[in-house]
């Protein structure tokens, strides 16, 4: 599942809750290792962005019901999607 909408807002809704710095300091290979064992809660988190992307305060107090790993693995996703787009852009 994709993360659908603006990427930015969700970056903003983690950033506030302070997921990102953490989570830049991750090794993101030990991280990626356990990804799977992590598959449906992040496919779940990605739902309730997707439902929640118009409403930076909405989406935020819905991602506070998600423990610190799984809203690591969207920060993550966050990233990976921010690239595919950006590198997109730069092959047109």
């Amino acid at each position: 599942m994709y993360i659908q909408g603006d990427l930015q807002c969700v970056f903003d809704a983690l950033y506030h809750l302070g997921v990102i710095d953490p989570v830049l300091e991750l090794d993101w290979t030990n991280a990626m290792e356990s990804y799977d064992r992590h598959y449906s809660d992040v496919n779940e988190i990605i739902g309730v962005v997707n439902a929640n992307q118009n409403d930076v305060g909405a989406l935020m107090k819905e991602l506070k019901n998600f423990d610190d790993t799984t809203l690591g693995y969207l920060a993550m996703e966050v990233a990976r999607e921010f690239a595919e787009f950006h590198s997109r852009d730069e092959l047109q």
